[in-house]
């Protein structure tokens, strides 16, 4: 028993390694994680007059939300850039237009002096109206440049005050961007429409949506969103495709991200050398109300139109995301000087927003290129259904003739005794 739990768990070793070696193959492509620049967040918290209700815990809102920052504060690590951008917290009138441009930036976003931050948090009081929206398009400003994770973390506990810019829509500008920017909500003692509001930022970005009533509830989900981004990231590279094959932009082994409207074609080519395989997938997410009903496309094609292979997978009312994908291998040459083959990938989807939605930006896609080695074709192709597993057959073979052999020899020296006696 000993030795067959070791041969199995020697067998489960081998196996996680070679899945490993094939999962995370060496050498940085296109979308992996560099990191060059550290990594950012912007603390984004509403100051508006309804920060003085006392709900939670029996203290206000506004300081369950100082006492949290604090504590964030204390506990953000090193090498994280942070900053606090407020909204509603300095205009105290009724103009709407006037209160509708009330975002500031309390602390910057860069390397933290903790004692800095937490005087710049000490001096907030409630005050005005809730400008989302605007303060969203202020702090992706707060986050520019450098190619490391972005984070959003916005508190709020009301609706944005200020459309028509629905916070909604600025969100999936700022997605269509291309920065990988995430943005994370909390909703503090929040109503439904409220919920809905937040859910559909967070969504809109790849981010997450929290309904908080607790004062340790606000600190501990804070504390692990900026803990979040200190982890590495993979951020897909921007690639916009083209709308017909021979202007596509040619694309290298790595995870890309695109914008594509129901029912269009969005083109992308990848340059395939004999010996070569092209593995290839593609996601398509609603960030937005969809139809019930929606599916999403992806073909090789060649360069002069022909289809190789194809990929497509379909949803329904409750998916937000569908994927598929394709293999393509390129026969090998002997001609060692072969040109590469040039493919065209091409992306479409038929997801339909919902009555009154927006169709722009259309649906975020993300692509995946990997160009590797083909398969040895002697060691794929099944002999009589059985490819590599023939050796395993003879040794079961020659195990089961050399049993016989002992358990035949055990049996009459068993007669030959019981005659005997």
């Amino acid at each position: 028993m000993i030795t067959r739990t070791r041969l199995a768990a020697g067998v489960c070793a081998l196996l996680a390694a070679l899945t490993a070696g094939l999962a995370f193959p060496a050498g940085a492509a296109a979308g992996e994680p560099t990191g060059q620049d550290a990594p950012k967040v912007d603390l984004v918290l509403d100051v508006s007059g309804s920060m003085r209700a006392r709900d939670i815990d029996g203290r206000s809102r506004m300081a369950a939300a100082k006492q949290a920052f604090n504590e964030v504060l204390d506990a953000t690590p090193e090498g994280v850039e942070l900053g606090i951008r407020t909204l509603g917290a300095d205009y105290r009138g009724d103009d709407r237009r006037t209160g509708c441009k009330d975002t500031a930036q309390l602390y910057p976003v860069g390397p933290l002096d903790r004692t800095e931050a937490k005087t710049a948090v000490a001096t907030l009081s409630p005050t005005g109206w809730t400008p989302i929206g605007p303060a969203l398009l202020k702090a992706a400003g707060d986050l520019d440049g450098g190619d490391g994770s972005k984070r959003i973390v916005l508190i709020s506990d009301g609706e944005d005050t200020c459309a028509p810019l629905d916070p909604c829509e600025v969100a999936r500008e700022i997605a269509a961007k291309g920065i990988g920017l995430t943005i994370d909500t909390l909703g503090l003692v929040p109503t439904a429409k409220l919920s809905r509001q937040l859910s559909c930022i967070a969504e809109a970005t790849g981010g997450t949506y929290t309904s908080v009533e607790h004062q340790e509830e606000l600190t501990d989900k804070v504390n692990e969103l900026v803990e979040r981004a200190a982890d590495p990231v993979v951020t897909p590279v921007p690639a916009e495709g083209a709308a017909a094959c021979a202007q596509a932009r040619t694309l290298e082994s790595g995870l890309y991200s695109d914008r594509a409207e129901s029912g269009q074609q969005r083109w992308y080519r990848v340059d395939v050398r004999p010996g070569q395989e092209l593995r290839a997938a593609v996601s398509v997410a609603a960030d937005r109300a969809v139809n019930p009903g929606h599916g999403v496309l992806l073909r090789a094609v060649t360069a002069k139109g022909r289809e190789i292979v194809r990929g497509e997978a379909a949803g329904h009312g409750r998916t937000d995301v569908v994927s598929t994908g394709l293999r393509y291998p390129k026969a090998d040459s002997d001609d060692e000087e072969a040109p590469a083959e040039a493919v065209c990938l091409a992306v479409s989807h038929s997801f339909s927003a919902a009555s009154g939605v927006k169709t722009t930006p259309g649906l975020p896609l993300e692509l995946t290129v990997d160009v590797v080695d083909a398969p040895d074709p002697a060691g794929d192709v099944a002999a009589f259904g059985l490819g590599r597993g023939w050796w395993l057959l003879g040794v079961l073979v020659l195990a089961g003739f050399l049993a016989g052999l002992v358990w035949g020899w055990l049996s009459r020296w068993r007669v030959a005794v019981w005659r005997t006696n």
